[in-house]
């Protein structure tokens, strides 16, 4: 079981900046990656559709004998319930819980801020999870829509103009609100990091939900004694449900570097088979 592969899934390549912190964290470890690019987005999909794709998703991963789970995609991990552990008997995770932890820790004033898709903020999921840590915090949300297919189609520049303009739009009632730390709660979003920071100031900390679930899953690995022994470094596979070409032309503003291992094509009949 140690030597299995982390399995890891997201609705298009947002989820490959989680595969870029654990390569980092245990580059030993084998990664099973699956983005569903043929379907995405799902944020801006009925909860019915995204619990179903998630579901799809997840059976997917476990055909290919993972020994762990991470949902990293922001509107799967706010519609499917935020204290699910297991899928099935295998453990899981998603994004949302270990970015609420984060951020109630390391804010000093009380108030947090939330970007998300349409699905993630209009589920409250994270709103819940931040209140059953820290019942005194106050938290200000904000739907940016617009953000992953600026994403997906490379408008990712800090001094790009309809970036900037999306990220003045949306985080306006954000900024507004005088919060100290700001969940950027879809995978997609860290890729535009640096207008996000631009905008909010350098008294903002911002939390990429990647990079914590990716902690999280390195300490639950632990915990359960169950991080592989391999001495080398582990072997990245990924599938997509689209593209080849694209996937791999796309990938590397994620990975921020080329694509480190093979792709495959997953066509949808076998997702739903």
């Amino acid at each position: 079981m140690n030597d299995c592969a982390i399995g890891v899934f997201d609705s298009g390549l947002g989820g490959l900046t989680c595969v870029k912190e654990l390569n980092r964290l245990v580059p030993n470890e084998n990664i099973i990656y699956f983005g569903d690019t043929a379907r995405v987005p799902y944020g801006t999909r009925s909860r019915e559709t995204i619990l179903e794709y998630a579901e799809q998703d997840i059976n997917f991963i476990k055909k290919h004998n993972a020994k762990l789970i991470i949902a990293a995609c922001g509107t799967v991990s706010s519609v499917l319930d935020a204290d699910k552990k297991t899928a099935g008997n295998i453990p899981f995770t998603g994004v949302l819980l270990p970015a609420a932890q984060a951020a109630c820790k390391l804010t000093k004033n009380g108030r947090i801020g939330v970007i998300g898709t349409p699905a993630t903020i209009n589920s409250g999921a994270y709103v819940k999870a931040i209140k059953n840590i820290r019942p005194d915090v106050s938290v200000t949300g904000n739907a940016c829509p617009l953000f992953v297919p600026l994403v997906e189609y490379g408008f990712t520049d800090r001094n790009e103009p309809i970036t900037k303009l999306a990220v003045e739009k949306y985080l306006a009632p954000i900024k507004a609100a005088g919060v100290d730390v700001l969940i950027l709660g879809c995978t997609h979003y860290p890729i535009i990091r640096d207008a996000i920071a631009d905008y909010m100031g350098n008294t903002v900390a911002l939390i990429s939900p990647s990079s914590e679930a990716a902690k999280y899953a390195l300490s639950l690995l632990t915990e359960k004694n169950m991080l592989s022994e391999r001495s080398g470094t582990g072997r990245n596979i990924y599938y997509t449900s689209d593209s080849v070409e694209l996937f791999e032309e796309n990938a590397h503003a994620f990975l921020g570097n080329t694509i480190n291992g093979e792709v495959h094509k997953v066509g949808i009949d076998e997702l739903i088979s």
